[in-house]
């Protein structure tokens, strides 16, 4: 799926949150009298992302969605960066975002389901569609993933990825490792 030379390159993974991140579903209702809106997150998604970390990948959030969720979200990820823009506007953050974190857009990987992750997908080394993509995406993606966004995604991709670079079994026994721990090390 993906080639060990390409998946060598990759030093910044970009999620983007509706469709990717999250199903794109989107729950609005009222709390205590007030708006408030939900999003659902897949538990191993997290997971996937944790082995990225471990394996020494950057991970951003690039979004056209403001919400304290996706906030959240990054913190719990512990996303080196978080760019919300109600505007969709990616391909100027992306460009903001790697000078920022010192790669290049090569050595990124974007992960993408509709036409506003279009403008970056089409500048980073390693466009990614998840399986819920529009075919605009699907078409402008070098990788495309059998799993939809908040349904397994991300984790398909870190796997695919980390394969690819043979990480993964080392990093999953780590990863095991460090909670199976008594003493709470890690």
């Amino acid at each position: 799926m993906i080639a060990p030379a390409a998946a060598a390159k990759i030093k910044l993974v970009v999620l983007d949150v509706d469709g990717v991140l999250t199903d794109a579903g989107y729950y609005l209702g009222d709390v205590e009298g007030k708006p408030a809106s939900l999003l659902r997150y897949n538990i191993q998604d997290g997971v996937g992302t944790v082995l990225l970390r471990m394996a020494g990948l950057k991970l951003a959030i690039i979004t056209g969605r403001e919400s304290e969720s996706v906030s959240l979200r990054g913190v719990q990820l512990k996303m080196d960066a978080v760019i919300q823009d109600k505007h969709a506007r990616k391909a100027p953050a992306l460009r903001r975002l790697v000078t920022q974190l010192g790669v290049t857009l090569d050595e990124v990987a974007f992960l993408g389901d509709d036409l506003p992750d279009l403008g970056a997908l089409r500048i980073v080394g390693m466009p990614v569609a998840v399986g819920n993509a529009v075919a605009e995406v699907r078409d402008a993606a070098q990788v495309h993933l059998t799993k939809s966004g908040g349904h397994g995604a991300i984790r398909e991709f870190a796997e695919a990825l980390l394969v690819a670079r043979g990480e993964w079994a080392s990093l999953v026994e780590r990863y095991v490792d460090e909670r199976s721990r008594e003493d709470g090390a890690l």
